[in-house]
C-alpha cells in the first residue's frame, strides 16, 4: 500500500466539516489518497486512534480518511462529495476517537446531509447537522 496526503481532498473535508459538522476538529482529521489496495468493493475508509492508544501516547484523537484512488479517483464529482460526507459522517459528535455506525451513516442521510451541504454552499450558510437531527426538525434542504 502506499498513501499520499491530498491536499485537494483535505479542503473539501474542511468544506464540508465547516458547513454541516461544526463538531469536527479539522486539524485532528487528515485526509490520503492511497493505491494498491486489494479490496473489491472499499471505496473510502475512516481511521481512529482508539482510547487505548490515545492514553498511553498522551494524544488527543485523531482521525485519517482514507480514499482508494484506484475507484475514487474515476468517480464523478458529486459522488466524490458524497463519499467524503461520509467517510465525515463516521466521526461522533464527541470527536473521542470513536465512530458512528452505518445505523446512521447510511444512504438516506448521507443524501440528507449532502442536500444540506450543497443548500449551505449556494447560500453560504452553515448548519449542525446532527444537532438538527437529534431535534427532529423538518429539513428545508
Amino acid at each position: 500500500m502506499k498513501y499520499e496526503f491530498s491536499p485537494s481532498l483535505q479542503i473539501l473535508a474542511e468544506d464540508i466539516a465547516e458547513r454541516i459538522f461544526p463538531h469536527v476538529i479539522i486539524e485532528r482529521v487528515k485526509c490520503f489518497r492511497s493505491y494498491g489496495s486489494s479490496t473489491k468493493h472499499t471505496i473510502a475508509r475512516c481511521h481512529a486512534l482508539g482510547k487505548l492508544l490515545q492514553e498511553a501516547m498522551e494524544v488527543k484523537p485523531f482521525y485519517a480518511l482514507e480514499f482508494l484512488g484506484e475507484r475514487f479517483n474515476k468517480m464523478p464529482e458529486e459522488e466524490k462529495v458524497k463519499v467524503m460526507i461520509h467517510e465525515l459522517m463516521h466521526i461522533p459528535e464527541t470527536f473521542g476517537g470513536g465512530f458512528k455506525n452505518h445505523n446512521v451513516v447510511n444512504d438516506k442521510n448521507v443524501e440528507e446531509c449532502y442536500k444540506a451541504y450543497k443548500y449551505c454552499v449556494e447560500n453560504n450558510k452553515k448548519i449542525d447537522w446532527f444537532k438538527l437531527r437529534k431535534q427532529k426538525k423538518k429539513f428545508i434542504f
